[in-house]
C-alpha cells in the first residue's frame, strides 16, 4: 500500500508504496539536506526508473539497480557539465557523451569513469580530436585538426604526438617521422615547405633555406 515513514535519524523520510515491510513501488525518499530520490522502488531499494537531485546540485535522470546507478542516463552537474550514456555501478562506462564546463563534447567509449577506447572530443576552443583513448589521456593513434587549420596524425602517448606522424601545419610546412614527447624528432622522413615553388627534402638530404620572420603588421622582426 502507500505510506509515509519518517527514519528515527530523521534525515530520510519516504513517502510511497510499500510491500512486506520494505519500500516498493513508486515512491520517493526525501533527505535533510535537500537532496532526494523519486522513482521506482524493489525491496526497500531504489531499482528501476528515477531521478535522484543531491544538495550539490547535481542531477540525475535515468536507471538504478540496487540502489546504485546502473544503466542508461543523464548526470547533469552544478557546474554545467553533463554526461549521457551507460553507467556502471556509478561510474561512467561503455559508450556516452560528456559535455565539461568549458565547453569540451567528447563522444564515445568510456571505462571506470575515464574516456577509454575510441571517441572523438570537440574542444571549447574548437580543436577536434578523434582517435585512441586510455584512462582520459589520447593514447595510440588519433587525428588533431586545429582552428588554424594545421592537422596532425599519426601516434600519441599521454596527451601527447609520440611515435610516428605527420603534421601539416597551417604555415605550409609539412613534417612527417618521429615525434618524442609532443616535438618532432631528428628522425625526419621528410620535410615539406608550400609555397609558389614546393620545395621537398627527403631525410639524409642536406639543404638551406632562407626564412624571414615579421610581426603580426607585416614588418620583419629584428635578430637572427
Amino acid at each position: 500500500g502507500f505510506g509515509i515513514y519518517t527514519y528515527k535519524n530523521r534525515f530520510f523520510k519516504y513517502e510511497g508504496g510499500w510491500h512486506n515491510g520494505k519500500k516498493h513501488g513508486h515512491g520517493k525518499l526525501i533527505m535533510s539536506d535537500g537532496g532526494y530520490y523519486e522513482g521506482e522502488f524493489k525491496d526497500g531499494e531504489m531499482d528501476g526508473a528515477g531521478f535522484r537531485k543531491w544538495s550539490n546540485g547535481n542531477s540525475y535522470t535515468g536507471e538504478f539497480d540496487k540502489g546504485e546507478i546502473n544503466g542508461i542516463g543523464i548526470m547533469r552537474y552544478a557546474d554545467g557539465g553533463s554526461y549521457e550514456g551507460d553507467w556502471h555501478y556509478n561510474l561512467r562506462e561503455g559508450n556516452g557523451t560528456l559535455t565539461t564546463k568549458n565547453g569540451d563534447i567528447y563522444e564515445g567509449m568510456f571505462y571506470n569513469h575515464k574516456r577509454h577506447g575510441s571517441g572523438t572530443q570537440v574542444y571549447g576552443d574548437g580543436d577536434c580530436y578523434e582517435g585512441d583513448w586510455i584512462l582520459g589521456l589520447r593514447q595510440g593513434h588519433g587525428v588533431l585538426r586545429s582552428t588554424d587549420g594545421s592537422i596532425y596524425e599519426g601516434q600519441w602517448r599521454n596527451d601527447r604526438f609520440h611515435g610516428l606522424g605527420g603534421m601539416q601545419h597551417s604555415s605550409g610546412v609539412i613534417y612527417e617521422g618521429m615525434w618524442i614527447g609532443g616535438r618532432p624528432s631528428v628522425e625526419t622522413h621528410k620535410l615539406v615547405i608550400l609555397g609558389d615553388d614546393n620545395i621537398e627534402i627527403s631525410q639524409g638530404s642536406p639543404f638551406n633555406i632562407e626564412i624571414m620572420c615579421l610581426t603580426d603588421e607585416g614588418e620583419p622582426t629584428q635578430g637572427q
